[in-house]
């Protein structure tokens, strides 16, 4: 599963051609969630609410670079990497 990003301890990734709807998988300390890019809806999982703030707030700020990823890896091929939350 590539890695898109990382920060805070956060780990961002997308898996190889996954099920729709789009989204991506974030792990903090043992927890992950998947996100749907679009609604940036918590899909499945639990996180600490501080860490899900951030990757929601990442995920705002990056919404178009994670549909290019999305359809990067649904087509099996490497998904750009994305910025970082600063």
């Amino acid at each position: 599963m590539p890695e898109l990003s990382r920060f805070y301890g956060i780990i961002i990734r997308m898996f190889y051609d996954d099920h729709p709807p789009p989204h991506f998988h974030a792990a903090y300390q043992g927890e992950q969630v998947q996100i749907n890019i679009e609604s940036l809806a918590v899909m499945k999982g639990t996180m600490r609410r501080r860490a899900l703030v951030l990757v929601l707030e990442w995920a705002a700020l990056h919404r178009d670079e994670l549909r290019q990823a999305w359809e990067q890896a649904s087509h099996n091929q490497e998904p750009s990497k994305i910025q970082p939350l600063d």
